[in-house]
């Protein structure tokens, strides 16, 4: 394939790219012919000696991508030109076998099939970062199970939560995004194979065999009929991609928060030259999470061009399909290039539990409000509690004293909580619900 551009470097994922290259979609085409082939002389639709000729000449490195390129504007897809090469090369070799290639298929089915094989490698990519960044993930969240943090909610402090909980809800969702890999593969990466308005009448009786012999031939499962105008499968792959950058975007969106200055309670890896400024040396930008959020506010406009493209004509569309061709590919490589960057993320991510309690202590107890009035709402009931903490809450927040003070000076509390009480209650690391809880479900969940 052709390098990498400039920008494809940041946000692509490079493997996938090359799942998604020129040559790599050429070469998808010519399995399919090779396959087609090799099926129909087992068949014994045409002779195994042209069936030998033409698969000896399905290897996209012989062919010239840029002349293929420009040829397919005025054939309007690229297996035509591809087709007239090939049939070429053959009769250059054997003039009958020339006669049979692509023998009762139509362009779609070399399309869509080829299509279909570069997604399986793709899908075979991002399922294994998929898992490397589960393992990641998993061995942040079970580190930090119980390292007291702030959470946050609307932006501002909220209650005490652990750092191990936040990882391992980055987790639970990417451990959905795998299980829905595992379904989406058999309805996806089937077969495309109809002929010229799907009904594989150019093969007359020996369609169903043939059929079944190039399903065979490609590893592929044999769908109960073509489905050339019947778009879902491709839209349910470009969906996944673009469900699975957004998940990964909520986590850049959180390090990006917590690496803010006046924060600081992670960090993204660092190395010599990375995340560094032009101007001011003290930058350490996450540049990781820039390109992940970058390319999720790519991804909602190529699903959508998905989407919208499945109201196709009859039994083949015009335009909708052709829309398909560049979108898709563009959003696997945006996907696993977010899937990249978040892997890094996972193994490298510096976390600052002494910063984390710092900001816990930052509202002089204010975080833990919620834990008061639980406790007090034992003695006076809920209302009351929420009026008088609320009240101690602001006489805090004006006097610019601890919410300790505040609440003793308020009689109504005082009466019913002693000062052992309410130290207790301030305590964040006694306030933390389920969260460990919760974090060991989810590594369970993984182990499942």
């Amino acid at each position: 394939m052709a390098a990498l551009s400039l920008f494809d470097q940041i946000f692509a994922g490079a493997d996938v790219a090359e799942a998604f290259s020129d040559r790599a979609h050429v070469q998808g085409l010519l399995d399919f012919e090779s396959a087609l082939a090799r099926a129909e002389a087992g068949a014994g639709v045409i002779p195994l000696k042209a069936a030998r000729a033409i698969a000896r000449q399905c290897d996209a490195s012989f062919y010239d991508l840029d002349s293929l390129g420009a040829a397919a504007r005025e054939a309007g897809n690229t297996l035509i030109p591809l087709q007239a090469a090939l049939t070429a090369r053959v009769a250059a070799k054997d003039k009958t076998a020339a006669g049979f290639v692509h023998w009762g298929a139509t362009s779609q089915d070399a399309l869509d099939t080829g299509l279909v094989l570069q997604m399986r490698t793709a899908l075979g990519l991002l399922d294994a970062d998929l898992r490397k960044c589960e393992s990641a993930l998993a061995a942040l969240a079970r580190k930090h199970r119980a390292t007291p943090m702030v959470g946050r909610t609307w932006m501002q402090q909220a209650l005490p939560i652990t750092f191990g909980l936040k990882a391992a809800g980055w987790l639970d969702a990417l451990m959905r995004h795998r299980a829905r890999l595992v379904e989406l593969r058999p309805r996806v990466l089937v077969l495309q194979f109809g002929g010229a308005a799907g009904t594989l009448a150019s093969l007359g009786g020996k369609a169903p065999a043939v059929a079944r012999a190039l399903a065979r031939e490609l590893k592929l499962p044999l769908p109960p009929m073509p489905w050339h105008g019947a778009r879902d499968r491709v839209v349910e792959a470009g969906q996944f991609c673009a469900a699975l950058t957004g998940t990964l975007s909520k986590m850049a969106r959180d390090i990006a928060l917590l690496s803010q200055t006046e924060i600081a309670e992670v960090a993204e890896p660092a190395a010599p030259g990375r995340g560094g400024s032009s101007a001011m040396p003290q930058k350490r930008n996450p540049v990781s999470c820039a390109a992940i959020l970058a390319n999720a506010a790519r991804v909602p406009h190529l699903s959508a061009t998905l989407t919208g493209a499945m109201g196709q004509e009859n039994e083949r569309g015009l335009g909708g399909w052709q829309a398909e061709w560049a979108v898709l590919p563009e959003l696997f490589q945006l996907s696993a290039g977010a899937l990249e960057h978040a892997l890094l993320l996972a193994r490298g991510l510096e976390v600052f539990p002494n910063r984390m309690a710092q900001n816990l202590a930052a509202s002089g107890g204010l975080v833990m409000s919620e834990s008061v009035k639980m406790r007090l709402a034992k003695k006076i009931g809920q209302g009351p509690a929420h009026a008088a903490v609320g009240r101690a809450v602001r006489a805090s927040v004006k006097s610019g004293k601890p919410l300790a003070e505040t609440l003793l000076a308020d009689p109504e509390i005082a009466a019913a909580l002693s000062a052992r009480d309410i130290g207790a209650a301030l305590k964040p690391e006694a306030y933390l619900g389920s969260a460990t809880a919760f974090v060991d479900r989810v590594l369970a969940a993984r182990k499942k």
